[in-house]
This record gives C-alpha cells, sequence and structure tokens, in this order.
C-alpha cells in the first residue's frame, strides 16, 4: 500500500511533497548539488550519506571499505561502480 503525500514547506518556504519521514528539500538539495566531482554523480541520498560522514574527497572516500559505504543509509550498490570509477581516475581504491 502506496504512503499518503504530505504537503511540505522548508524554512525557505518551498513547497513540496513527500510520503515518507525524510525531512529533506527536493528543491533546496537540488541547489546545493555540487557542480562538479564525484558527488554530482551520485543520487540524492548517497551524496548526503557521505556529506554526514564528512566523506567530501576521494582521498578520504579511500579510507574507507566498500562495504562500510554501501552500509550507510542512503548509499545502494548501485552508487559503487560511480565512486570506484572516480577513485580509479584519481589512483586510488577502497581500503581493503
Amino acid at each position: 500500500m502506496a504512503s499518503q503525500k504530505t504537503l511540505r514547506i522548508c524554512e525557505h518556504g518551498h513547497r513540496y511533497y513527500k510520503s515518507s519521514d525524510c525531512p529533506t528539500c527536493p528543491v533546496c538539495n537540488e541547489a546545493q548539488k555540487p557542480q562538479h566531482g564525484f558527488l554530482r554523480e551520485l543520487s540524492s541520498p548517497a551524496r548526503n550519506a557521505l556529506l554526514h560522514q564528512e566523506i567530501d574527497t576521494l582521498e578520504k572516500l579511500s579510507g574507507y571499505r566498500e562495504t562500510d559505504i554501501v552500509a550507510l543509509h542512503g548509499v545502494g550498490p548501485a552508487s559503487l561502480p560511480v565512486l570506484r570509477q572516480h577513485l580509479a581516475r584519481a589512483g586510488l581504491k577502497f581500503k581493503n
């Protein structure tokens, strides 16, 4: 059964509907999306999960195991190929 969507208004006055309890405003989230780099290519939940852990560079990302990253709420297995590709381009890889 699908959840009922409710109207929400963020602190900046954006109006949006959500069916989950996630408080993130999609308008604000899109405005905060990086213009370049590996974080730009990730979904908003995955990007937010990494940023919540202060993982904002490939060097920091390389200090984690893949299993640690995919265990973060918001990061799914679809994010791993993107992350691996960016790490490889920088001559880095996930921690063993």
